[in-house]
């Protein structure tokens, strides 16, 4: 191959490095947890389009990612509660320091890891794996919201949500059994519903047919 045609392909190969990098910025995605310009411009489009109404703070947290699920459904965007390109540009948006996008089942996880930070303090480690099964069994159910997010912020489902629990920074267990849960560990086998004995004030809950004991907790269907 003559020296002139060799000198082309590498020229053509770093042309497209160069161009990978330069473009790099846009292949990334704003997501729970992030924090940053960013996101206070997404969420003033938010407010300002009406999706939101808590402040412009910076912090991607659960207002935020709410509102971007009802904007992503109301435009026929992916509803995954993420900001990638396709929502960026429909909320007229410029993603500059945007990190790699965090994956869907990383996201999931975290959000199930403060649920049961939140719920199961305190409780043995398989109760903690217990909980979170429960939120999955839930999300596989036709009887309730078909994601971990919906589940979990279904209005009056858990008291942590309630009282703030849910915004606790999940400890290295909480973690590790929310993992442990969606891979596959059910404790349960297939309970919908839990409920402290000593706490629980819903007479309905009580109804509910017992299947196991886990610590305080009571595991129904």
């Amino acid at each position: 191959m003559k020296r002139w045609a060799i000198c082309w392909l590498f020229a053509i190969a770093a042309a497209v490095l160069l161009l990978a990098v330069w473009t790099a910025p846009a292949l990334g995605a704003v997501a729970w947890g992030d924090r940053g310009e960013d996101v206070r411009q997404i969420q003033e489009k938010l407010r300002q389009y009406g999706y939101m109404t808590a402040p412009a703070d910076g912090i991607f947290g659960a207002d935020t990612y709410a509102a971007v699920l009802y904007f992503q459904r109301k435009n026929g965007l992916k509803a995954d509660g993420v900001v990638g390109s396709a929502t960026a540009a429909a909320l007229g948006v410029r993603l500059t320091n945007a990190a790699p996008a965090v994956s869907q089942a990383e996201s999931e996880v975290y959000m199930l890891a403060r649920l049961v930070h939140g719920e199961a303090r305190g409780e043995p480690y398989v109760g903690k794996v217990a909980v979170a099964a429960v939120v999955l069994n839930r999300v596989r159910s036709a009887a309730f919201p078909n994601t971990v997010s919906g589940v979990i912020y279904q209005a009056g489902a858990f008291d942590c949500v309630k009282d703030g629990q849910i915004y606790l920074t999940p400890d290295s267990d909480s973690l590790r059994a929310a993992r442990d849960a969606m891979n596959g560990w059910d404790p349960t086998g297939g309970c919908v519903y839990y409920y402290n004995p000593s706490t629980a004030t819903s007479a309905w809950i009580w109804s509910r047919e017992v299947r196991l004991v886990i610590g305080q907790h009571r595991f129904a269907v």
